[in-house]
């Protein structure tokens, strides 16, 4: 497998957290997004030794806003 640098690392890991922020369980399918993503995150984690876990914060205001259009 090709090496990948730790800033492409913690890039990938940014762009799954996002998709995982935004992901809507409805079925099955959706579930097992989730739960992929969720692994891809623990193995792009496992990849970059000593990396300081980050707090999501949420903004209901902008998921109102998100979901009303």
């Amino acid at each position: 497998m090709a090496s990948l640098t730790k800033r492409s690392v913690e890039t990938l890991i940014d762009l799954v957290e996002i998709k995982l922020s935004c992901i809507q369980v409805f079925d099955r399918d959706d579930a097992k997004e989730l739960a992929a993503l969720e692994q891809a995150r623990r193995e792009l984690v496992a990849r970059v030794p000593n990396r300081r876990a980050a707090t999501v914060v949420p903004f209901p205001e902008a998921e109102a806003q998100r979901v009303a259009g």
